[in-house]
């Protein structure tokens, strides 16, 4: 029979959700709906970038200043736990050396050593996809730029690099209202992103 000290200490422990998204633009929801819900605790960080170590996001330093012993972390991605391999490996060894138990969304509970070792593993291996997204990114810029510079258009066809001027967002958004358009039509007919019609439209209300 347990004591009542170790019932106790038994029922305060939580199932908490961590969520971070880069944009204002985007939403928790598809990493709370693929978590499972049901937590007793959710901490998030939005419009926070990836290269921002993990304990210098708002809404994570919170969530390390709340774990307890018995607790369970969850996230959607090993990403989620830190700025690179080096910082998600010192914040996993870190929630494990607190008795905090990882659970990480596709790959399930870890704690103690080997988890730790497996955690390593995977944070060296999303560094290195980050690596060579940021190497394909910084080559398609390369080529665009060389492409202005040439023939006064990028490689695929765009008069410029990034997102349309800001001065453009009141005329897109009285297009929209006018033509009682979908954010999809109003995207395809000024050729921007479908978050750069809500950014425009939000601005305008």
């Amino acid at each position: 029979m347990l004591s009542a000290n170790v019932t106790c200490e038994l029922s305060m422990t939580h199932r908490i959700a961590y969520y971070r998204v880069s944009t204002g633009d985007q939403s928790i929801e598809a990493q709370r709906t693929a978590l499972g819900g049901s937590f007793d605790q959710e901490y998030d960080d939005r419009a926070i970038s990836g290269a921002t170590l993990a304990a210098d996001r708002p809404g994570f330093a919170k969530m390390l200043a709340a774990v307890r012993k018995g607790d369970t972390v969850c996230v959607y991605a090993v990403d989620r736990l830190g700025r690179d391999a080096i910082d998600v490996q010192t914040t996993v060894r870190d929630l494990i050396a607190k008795g905090v138990t990882v659970d990480i969304h596709g790959l399930g509970p870890i704690s103690g050593d080997v988890g730790g070792i497996i955690v390593a593993v995977l944070a060296q291996v999303a560094q290195m996809e980050r690596n060579r997204i940021k190497e394909r990114c910084d080559t398609g810029r390369a080529a665009a730029r060389d492409a202005i510079a040439l023939t006064g258009k990028t490689h695929k066809g765009k008069h410029g690099l990034g997102r349309k001027p800001l001065d453009q967002g009141p005329e897109i958004a009285a297009w929209r209202k006018a033509n009682n358009a979908s954010i999809s039509q109003t995207a395809e007919h000024f050729k921007v992103s479908h978050a750069s019609v809500k950014r425009y439209c939000a601005q305008a209300v």
